[in-house]
């Protein structure tokens, strides 16, 4: 059985933030390959959202299936209820910006068989979630000085930063304030 990991994210806002992606295929619990991107970013004008970043995350995955030759018995896990109710008709789709990626995601899985979309909760989805935040990482770097100054409100404060190294937790410049309990968290 393949089984397959997809999630998108949003920061340090949603929307408006850095869209990205990352997922994970595994044959027999072994990975056979990853991926993770840059779907876009507020700061350079395009349209992002955590619900976009998620539905490019499960493109991406099912490109790379096709892409593969894999396309039989597959089983698809994803934290995004959204991505997935809708995927599996129990959510309608009414937004206007989703309707294209959700036709895409079906065009795609017209192609394959025997393919199941099962949520799962975050804590089970580590390493797809760990990719698409790679890609966060490496943009902010890569548009360091323009990226800091554009989402400053919605990053770490060096005030915040210095608390938490005196407290032994160090984070970097571009961490969300919103993840900074998560840090806090994985300490204790």
């Amino acid at each position: 059985m393949i089984k397959g990991y997809f999630d998108g994210l949003c920061e340090p806002v949603n929307p408006g933030g850095v869209a990205t992606y990352g997922y994970v295929i595994y044959r027999g619990g072994i990975e056979i390959v990853s991926g993770y991107g840059i779907i876009g970013a507020g700061m350079l004008g395009d349209d992002t959202s955590n619900n976009i970043a998620e539905y490019y995350a499960l493109i991406k995955l099912l490109e790379k299936l096709i892409e593969l030759g894999i396309k039989r018995d597959i089983e698809i896990y994803g934290d995004s209820l959204l991505v997935i109710n809708q995927i599996n008709g129990v959510y309608r789709v009414k937004s206007t910006k989703i309707k294209p990626l959700y036709e895409r995601v079906l065009e795609l899985l017209n192609i394959l068989q025997n393919v199941k979309l099962i949520w799962i909760p975050r804590e089970m989805n580590r390493e797809a979630d760990r990719l698409s935040y790679k890609a966060y990482v490496e943009f902010m770097e890569k548009y360091s000085r323009e990226a800091l100054q554009y989402y400053k409100r919605y990053l770490v404060s060096e005030k915040q930063s210095t608390a938490l190294r005196r407290l032994g937790i160090e984070v970097a410049p571009h961490t969300p304030r919103r993840l900074l309990w998560e840090k806090y968290i994985e300490r204790k």
